[in-house]
């Protein structure tokens, strides 16, 4: 096997490729610059920004617990930085923000709740309102949104964040991206090339596989979450219909029935979309889960529910084969 496959050329080949898709993605950054997660992402703008005992500012209500038992204040608190907390948990304004600026500020630093909703009495600053305050606006938008959603207009995504002022723009590769675990940076070009050449940059950079899926992600066909989240609604009925009236045939209680789907998986939290499932008896729920390929429905009201808004249209006679097959175990 030569050098050029799998040496340091291949790697800066890799490298270039990803980056190149990623600003083509959002043309609004700067820079861009890939780390291994978006804990990695907000570690390295911590340590490149305020690791030398600088204030983040940050509100209370942001102070979130992310995978695995590790939290945000933690994360950076490590770096050295001095957090700066301000407002209460359910509400912040901007004049919290504005009375904790001193020389010490090194940025404001707005997270986003990818995994949890607060409702109720609360108030959160946005970015476009923190623009004016005179250092740098960092958002973590969590979820790897790049450019605004129709389904989800409540979701923060890249290229809103930097036209309302961010300096900075973190975000996850996989979650509503859809891609491989990797931390997104996006944002003006001399802090972008900054965090680039700080020492930690080396230790928190990604893997020629990563990248080439992170690439893929970009340049090739939608992701199934993407994919997921623009097909049809009507189209999924039509769907359960079909699939339903066939394991009648067979002798198996199936109705479709219209229901809703979450997203999920760190992302867009509450936000519930119309779907459509075929509805079986409960017992199916645990036999479907063990037979051969598994099937995940979720039981609700003592029916178990095989929701379409996650099942590849190709894949419905496979589902409908383990069905059959669950029918006489």
């Amino acid at each position: 096997m030569s050098s050029s496959t799998c040496g340091p050329a291949s790697a800066r080949r890799a490298r270039r490729g990803a980056l190149e898709a990623l600003a083509a993605a959002v043309p609004t950054a700067g820079g861009v610059h890939v780390v291994n997660n978006n804990a990695a992402a907000l570690l390295l703008v911590a340590l490149a920004l305020a690791g030398d005992g600088r204030e983040i500012v940050i509100s209370r209500g942001e102070l979130v617990e992310i995978g695995d038992g590790f939290r945000i204040p933690e994360l950076l608190a490590c770096t050295g930085a001095k957090l700066r907390e301000v407002g209460a948990t359910n509400r912040c304004r901007p004049d919290d923000y504005a009375d904790a600026i001193n020389e010490r500020t090194a940025f404001v630093l707005k997270v986003h709740p990818s995994n949890f909703l607060v409702s109720g009495f609360t108030r959160e600053v946005g970015v476009s309102e923190l623009a004016g305050l005179g250092v740098p606006i960092v958002a973590d938008v969590g979820s790897g949104l790049l450019r605004p959603h129709p389904l989800l207009p409540d979701e923060p995504d890249v290229a809103t964040a930097l036209a309302e002022g961010a300096a900075l723009v973190t975000a996850s590769g996989d979650k509503l991206l859809g891609g491989p675990q990797a931390g997104l940076l996006f944002g003006a070009a001399d802090l972008v090339h900054r965090l680039r050449r700080h020492p930690a940059a080396r230790a928190l950079r990604v893997d020629k596989l990563t990248l080439a899926a992170l690439e893929a992600t970009l340049r090739g066909p939608l992701p199934p979450v993407p994919a997921m989240l623009i097909g049809s609604r009507s189209d999924l009925f039509g769907r359960a219909e079909k699939l339903a009236s066939e394991l009648r045939e067979s002798g198996i209680s199936a109705v479709p029935v219209q229901t809703e789907a979450a997203v999920g998986g760190g992302g867009a939290p509450g936000v519930r979309l119309p779907s459509a499932a075929v509805s079986l008896p409960a017992r199916f729920t645990a036999a479907l889960r063990a037979g051969e390929p598994p099937v995940v429905g979720r039981t609700d009201k003592d029916r178990c529910l095989l929701d379409l808004s996650t099942v590849d249209a190709a894949q419905d006679k496979v589902v409908a084969a383990a069905v059959r097959a669950a029918a006489v175990t």
